[in-house]
């Protein structure tokens, strides 16, 4: 089965608001097995959603849409589609009740626009809406099914993965689902990773291979249809080993997290802890580490030494060390080694992190811009320093850098 998910909205194509109902939805639509084919924004007008409406209807065996369905006049969609369809809107009366109900508990008069909230095409089955006024609808016309859902998130979720679920399924038939399992790496650009595995995703068939990039992180959803989670598994596992052959140095999960939780994880199963020292980075690997929830028995905290008179009087460096002629300065393999190592004896932790460098925007220290040095201080081993030359703006060189950090923290927890 094919679908397009239609959503109906002014301010989406303003960009005043994000349209992640349309993540959500495609997620529960290929685990049903039907396949998103296109996706569609309109605006508030009723000539444009009839054209959204047929162009749909001819490529497509499911149109899906979210918004326009509260008390304003500009709210279109069950309208515009029971035009379309030479359907009348009746009103459903226990939501009718629910919104008179409302008003009344309220002491409120209620506008007769609000009626409008109860409104459901002719033909079609009513979808409760658990968290909402707006009464959703589905129904099918002449091959093609529609499902009508409200634009807050907070009530189309509930409301999809209840009753347009419920009825999606009785009307799938022999559909096949769709089973992902989503790869997260680290420590490897976008483009490394696709030279790496340009074999294996040249020749994909099934399962497929889709790589994904964000700063500081790349991911690999691999996908199968199957009627089965065991048998999805089998396909999968047998692809994951042959990403696993060529990057798996750098695979940290096999589920959506980022590294900095499954650092937390590794560091809660072994009952070891962290702290940190940043100049450069401001604090954000430690923001980074707290915010994965539990993370307080496992992290034992962190400083922020931008100047070196707080890396003197904080940790301990000696200015010989930060300033002078001869001296290597606070952005340097030996003071990042500092940091690491004093920080961890501060804290009695059995890691220390440090990250010394230059986010920019001028050169520092007569070091250029994107140089940045960080170490790991392991309890009863040598530290290593690292040393990265990150390219972009001031904040994106911060994030770099962390991740990074994070990544050569979790090559160590795993050794």
């Amino acid at each position: 089965m094919k679908a397009e998910i239609i959503a109906v909205g002014t301010e989406l194509l303003l960009g005043q608001i994000v349209n992640t109902n349309a993540q959500a939805i495609s997620q529960k639509l290929a685990e049903l097995g039907i396949d998103v084919y296109f996706q569609t924004v309109v605006g508030d007008n009723a000539g444009r959603l009839r054209q959204a409406i047929e162009i749909g209807r001819g490529r497509a065996d499911l149109l899906l849409f979210t918004g326009g369905l509260g008390p304003t006049q500009d709210d279109l969609t069950k309208d515009v589609l029971a035009q379309y369809l030479g359907r009348k809107l009746i009103i459903h009366e226990p939501s009718m009740a629910v919104i008179e109900e409302m008003f009344s508990a309220r002491g409120m008069a209620m506008v007769e626009s609000n009626r409008r909230q109860a409104h459901m095409i002719e033909g079609s089955e009513p979808l409760h809406n658990s968290t909402g006024l707006a009464v959703g609808n589905a129904l099918e016309a002449d091959g093609t099914l529609y499902v009508l859902l409200p634009g807050p998130p907070r009530e189309m979720k509930p409301m999809l993965e209840g009753p347009a679920q419920d009825w999606l399924r009785s009307m799938l038939g022999e559909e096949v689902p769709l089973f992902s399992r989503l790869l997260k790496f680290a420590g490897i650009g976008e483009s490394n990773l696709e030279a790496k595995l340009m074999d294996l995703i040249e020749g994909q068939d099934d399962p497929t291979i889709a790589p994904y990039a964000k700063e500081g992180e790349v991911s690999i959803r691999v996908s199968t249809k199957a009627r089965t989670s065991e048998e999805a598994d089998g396909k999968i596992d047998a692809t994951v080993e042959g990403i696993k052959e060529r990057i798996g140095e750098h695979l940290y999960a096999q589920e959506d997290i980022p590294i900095e939780e499954e650092i937390v994880r590794l560091l809660r199963s072994s009952r070891r802890r962290l702290a940190s020292a940043e100049s450069c980075s401001g604090g954000l690997f430690a923001e980074l580490i707290t915010n994965v929830p539990g993370s307080s028995g496992e992290f034992a905290g962190g400083v922020v030494t931008y100047t070196n008179v707080m890396k003197n009087k904080l940790l301990g460096i000696p200015m010989s060390q930060l300033e002078g002629k001869d001296a290597p300065g606070a952005i340097s393999e030996s003071t990042a080694a500092m940091m690491a190592e004093n920080v961890r004896l501060l804290s009695d932790a059995d890691f220390g992190v440090s990250l010394t460098g230059v986010a920019g925007p001028a050169e520092s220290e007569g070091k250029p811009v994107g140089l940045v040095y960080f170490a790991v201080a392991e309890r009863g081993k040598d530290t290593i320093v690292y040393t990265a030359k990150l390219s972009g703006g001031r904040s994106i060189i911060r994030l770099r850098a962390v991740k990074a950090a994070l990544y050569r923290l979790w090559l160590a927890l795993k050794a």
